[in-house]
């Protein structure tokens, strides 16, 4: 297994992204930045994956849809958990530089 800067599935999930956002007229403009920036991918990283899988027209659905929702179910808990995690810090480190400033 070749070592990556990104994990496998961010690189197939990254590149199906913008392929479907390149395929629809209204969304294509400026598509591989908009993605790369929402999933924190190098734009030139994420620019060569959609020209390789366009040139080979690979299929970028993938087969077990079962699987996909799964895994998004997965990473969408994930990243409430986080999220929940980000107010918690803020609510905690403002309230100690409120509570500093008051002294």
């Amino acid at each position: 297994m070749a070592n990556y800067k990104y994990p496998q599935e961010l690189r197939e999930r990254a590149t199906r992204l913008a392929v479907e956002a390149r395929r629809d007229p209204d969304t294509r403009t400026g598509a591989i930045n908009r993605i790369a920036e929402q999933t924190g991918v190098h734009k030139e990283a994420l620019r060569t994956w959609v020209r390789k899988a366009e040139d080979a027209e690979l299929p970028t659905e993938p087969v077990d849809a079962e699987a996909r929702i799964r895994r998004l179910e997965k990473e969408n808990r994930e990243l409430r958990q986080s999220m929940e995690i980000l107010r918690s810090a803020t609510a905690f480190f403002a309230k100690a530089e409120f509570d500093r400033r008051l002294k």
